[in-house]
């Protein structure tokens, strides 16, 4: 996309590199002497991972015309087992997200065929949200297209390399998830 200017028109031209690793944590060093170059490292290069995958997940729901927001909506539901149900408070939780950017997101699915919004028969004032055939559908064929992502992402490692880096990342994710309980959610709505 191009630039605009303050001078004039829009400027095109090579998109602006990202620094290496090593060229961010060099300077990192230079700015904050008691840097650990190690621990650096492993942060940031997960840092960049989590970012490009979610924008190539993100590419992959779009050609199915989802947004990423309505693929977690999608996979909680799924991960809620059949028949696939509940309610928007639990959905909201599960996802960090208010009450409010709930509602906006369940809206849209529901008018996009993906989820159903009802009374629960039994409490007729509980809402519940229900993921419908062309949801689980769309659920599936991300499904597909993720595990074809994943698999060639980690083509260069040997089984037991996977199973090693797997087990070290949950380590790191205990510790963090230990140390910051809440921080399973957004610091704002994304929607």
């Amino acid at each position: 996309m191009p630039n605009a200017s303050p001078e004039g028109p829009a400027v095109t031209g090579p998109a602006i590199q990202e620094p290496t690793l090593d060229e961010q944590i060099a300077a990192y060093q230079r700015e904050y002497g008691d840097l650990d170059p190690q621990v650096e490292k492993v942060v940031s290069a997960l840092g960049r991972l989590n970012r490009r995958m979610n924008v190539a997940y993100g590419r992959q729901v779009a050609t199915l015309g989802i947004s990423n927001a309505e693929w977690e909506v999608l996979k909680s539901l799924v991960l809620a087992g059949a028949p696939y149900r509940m309610g928007p408070g639990e959905l909201a939780k599960r996802l960090g997200l208010t009450p409010a950017a709930m509602t906006h997101r369940i809206d849209r699915m529901a008018s996009e065929g993906l989820v159903t919004r009802d009374r629960d028969e039994n409490n007729r004032v509980r809402v519940i949200v229900e993921l419908t055939d062309e949801g689980r559908t769309k659920w599936l064929e991300a499904m597909r297209m993720a595990t074809d992502f994943e698999g060639d992402l980690l083509q260069d490692l040997s089984a037991e390399e996977r199973a090693v880096l797997g087990e070290l990342l949950i380590r790191v994710l205990r510790r963090v998830e230990h140390t910051q309980p809440d921080a399973g959610g957004r610091l704002t709505d994304l929607d």
